[in-house]
């Protein structure tokens, strides 16, 4: 086969086998299709689309591109939660201790920094010493003695992805619901777990923006979960702000801290509670996820999910002093306030401008070789439906210089609109698919 002739034939809106799919997913795991070539594969499915029979191909070959882990040893049902992307999302960080505190053993593999998304692991390398890179053995025997490990995609589990994922982040190919769908789930159902909850955001800084296609996402992943005999449910949650009120590597560590801490509540901390009590709902460890719910409240009010974020930490050789004290994690070279200068209610914000925004600070990534500068970011307390009023403190600002935190808040107050008319404030959950 040659791929030029398999891009031609998918530009042209032709379908492809499942054997040129093959073709093309080997190249990418086995490096003999240049990155150049594979960018204008991505390209040509994000601009004409697959359909259910090539996403399913194209998940499957993806999935056979490396190993499949083995769980096997870990006792218990293995339940993995998955989001398809937010600003200021850092849910794993708050319910995979609480989720762990609750007897269900969490053996996460987690992503990186995408687009204007954040990434689990670059949070989680912002901790001194935290190390997300674990051999098989040592990941299994960890979540065997903490209930919890969360580590990055190795080497050889869906190898095509690793190298196609990195590509999609720097080509503009992420929002495409055949490539988010196949990479989500070949991960999934290559990680072991035996029960997956996916979190589908919809919103103005979400992958899919529409509710429509948020919904379409979630329904095509439960029916890959469901060929592949694995039971799956897809939560439609809002992004249509961010979801904690910090935004930056080393900040939302800190957001999660203050969450698990007692300190903070809030959205971050609701969508937490959501997901983590379907989790032990398919984990067999509730009947219901009300149940779920106050199972998960009970290990947040006793201190045990912060004493298990400690734990985690401290295993992946981190210093878990950060959850006593936050100054500990990378601190910025300056700190702006900016106030909202007019008064009004917060009616709307462009939440992918927000994530762009943090992105250009240096949190995020525009080409693969970028180093990430883990203190950079912002706190945004204002929610939208508030009421502000010139005073009214409208970001926090972290930045590495004051020229860098200047460019920042223009950013910032382009992408938050306040007017004259009250909203409502946008809903947090908008559909569970099983």
């Amino acid at each position: 086969m040659n791929i030029v002739d398999l891009i031609t034939k998918k530009k042209l809106g032709q379908e492809l086998t499942g054997e040129e799919i093959s073709f093309f997913v080997d190249g990418a795991a086995n490096k003999t299709i240049p990155d150049y070539q594979l960018a204008a594969m991505l390209m040509a499915i994000r601009l004409v689309g697959m359909n259910a029979r090539e996403t399913t191909d194209l998940t499957v070959a993806m999935l056979r591109s490396g190993d499949v882990a083995d769980l096997s040893a870990i006792p218990g049902i293995k339940v993995d939660k998955h989001s398809t992307g937010g600003v200021g999302d850092t849910t794993t960080l708050v319910l995979a201790p609480l989720v762990a505190c609750c007897g269900v053993p969490v053996a996460k593999m987690s992503g990186r920094g995408l687009g204007h998304t954040g990434g689990t692991l670059d949070k989680l390398e912002s901790i001194p010493g935290m190390s997300v890179e674990l051999t098989a053995e040592r990941f299994v025997q960890q979540v065997k003695e903490i209930g919890v490990a969360v580590i990055g995609q190795t080497g050889r589990l869906a190898p095509a992805d690793k190298t196609l994922y990195a590509l999609r982040d720097v080509t503009s190919t992420v929002d495409s619901l055949p490539l988010i769908a196949s990479s989500i789930m070949s991960k999934k159902l290559a990680s072991g777990a035996d029960a997956i909850v996916l979190d589908v955001k919809t919103g103005s800084g979400a992958i899919m923006q529409t509710l429509e296609g948020s919904v379409a996402l979630g329904r095509a992943m439960v029916e890959i979960g469901r060929l592949a005999g694995k039971p799956v449910v897809a939560l439609v949650t809002g992004m249509a702000q961010p979801l904690g009120t910090h935004v930056g590597n080393a900040l939302e560590v800190k957001d999660a801290i203050e969450v698990l801490s007692g300190k903070t509540k809030g959205d971050l901390l609701e969508v937490s509670l959501l997901l983590g009590s379907h989790m032990l709902r398919l984990a067999g460890r509730v009947n219901t996820a009300e149940e779920g719910r106050r199972e998960l409240e009970k290990a947040l009010r006793s201190g045990a999910g912060l004493e298990k974020l400690r734990q985690l930490i401290a295993a992946q050789g981190g210093d878990p002093r950060v959850c006593d004290d936050v100054s500990l994690l990378p601190q910025p070279a300056v700190r702006v306030p900016v106030r909202c200068g007019v008064s009004g209610y917060v009616q709307r914000m462009d939440t992918t401008a927000l994530g762009l925004a943090a992105q250009a600070m240096g949190a995020g990534r525009q080409r693969k070789t970028d180093v990430l500068d883990y203190s950079v970011g912002f706190i945004l307390p204002v929610r939208i439906g508030d009421r502000v009023s010139p005073d009214t403190l409208l970001c926090e600002l972290w930045a590495c210089s004051g020229e860098e935190a200047a460019r920042a808040e223009q950013a910032i107050r382009a992408a938050v609109t306040i007017g004259g008319e009250p909203v409502q404030r946008p809903p947090l959950c908008y559909e569970i698919i099983e």
